[in-house]
């Protein structure tokens, strides 16, 4: 199954349709793609919420009831409460050119949560239960604290065998950075990068050995796309017409057949916690938390911006300075 999701979709030059107007101020900024759906999203929320009325005929009072009423009634956290905002003050201030003044909306509540998180034997009671080539995926968000888009976007060239890294590019925030190759993948990654080179040779034997590249990269490196090191790591089945331009391609692995995989590995294992991709992500930084390494290092691993973000998963540990014995194990 081909996940085509992350492709963009073509736009007229001059776009009619507001929403349509939206994606392309998204995409004059250069906002990564994942941020244009996130901001259509909540725009088109604005828009239900208020009986389908036009976005011009609306303003701050409008704004207001809609962020209040996703803290009141949805009780949704701040950060979605701010990403909603950050959606509707884009669509005024950078399409519609309609300042919105002082907003004056009831703030979510702040919900401190502690990530969830899955022992050593956990996490590989999980993994010994899928198939490969999705074991190697959980691996890798294991073992190199990957979030599931950033591996079903990994390329060949993304892994790095020399210097014993793995380069993700755009990940969150439309950033690279450089996270650890586990050294125990070396010989599955390579193994699996022999499948990806045999099948890239059969796709363009017959004609349609292309491969997706934003159009920046399309543009610099024309033959790039047909290239093997631009295959992805972790492709589809099968190949499927690319939504811009119709061009038979094979693209990566869907990532609803990733959670599919995962939640069927889980109840196997019987595993009594919620689990998702991102719990191995979790369990990658607590692990290198409880090996001693400092906050610094996981934070540029992990891909955080701000370092409050990874000191959340100190509050997982029962180790250390805040370690408790319970008085009945005395």
């Amino acid at each position: 199954m081909a996940d085509m999701d992350d492709i963009p979709r073509p736009l007229k030059a001059r776009p009619e349709r507001l929403l349509d107007q939206v994606r392309a101020r998204v995409r004059e900024r250069g906002l990564a793609y994942t941020t244009e759906k996130t901001y259509l999203h909540w725009i088109r929320g604005f828009i239900r919420y208020h009986g389908r009325r036009h976005p011009g005929e609306m303003g701050a009072a409008e704004v207001d009831a809609y962020l209040s009423w996703l803290a009141v009634e949805r009780r949704v956290s701040p950060r979605t409460q701010a990403i909603a905002l950050n959606a509707v003050v884009f669509l005024y201030h950078r399409v519609l050119f309609m300042p919105l003044g002082q907003l004056g909306f009831t703030r979510a509540r702040q919900k401190r949560r502690i990530p969830q998180v899955l022992s050593h034997a956990e996490a590989s009671r999980i993994i010994a239960g899928i198939s490969e080539p999705i074991r190697l995926m959980v691996q890798l968000m294991y073992g190199a604290g990957l979030r599931q888009a950033e591996c079903c976007s990994l390329r060949i060239k993304d892994i790095d065998f020399a210097m014993t890294e793995i380069i993700v590019r755009s990940g969150k925030g439309n950033k690279d950075r450089r996270t650890v190759l586990p050294r125990s993948l070396r010989d599955a990654l390579q193994q699996q990068i022999g499948r990806v080179e045999l099948l890239h040779h059969q796709d363009l034997a017959a004609g349609y050995g292309e491969v997706y590249l934003p159009d920046a990269l399309e543009r610099k490196y024309p033959n790039a796309a047909s290239e093997t090191p631009w295959q992805f790591l972790f492709p589809s089945r099968n190949p499927a017409p690319d939504p811009r331009t119709g061009v038979i391609r094979r693209h990566h692995v869907h990532a609803s057949w990733v959670r599919r995989c995962v939640r069927r590995a889980v109840r196997s294992a019987d595993v009594h916690k919620h689990v998702t991709c991102h719990t191995f992500r979790h369990s990658f930084a607590t692990r290198l938390l409880e090996q001693g390494y400092d906050l610094r290092t996981i934070q540029e691993l992990l891909g955080h911006a701000d370092i409050s973000t990874t000191q959340i998963y100190t509050h997982v540990l029962n180790k250390g300075g805040r370690g408790v014995v319970s008085p009945i194990d005395s």
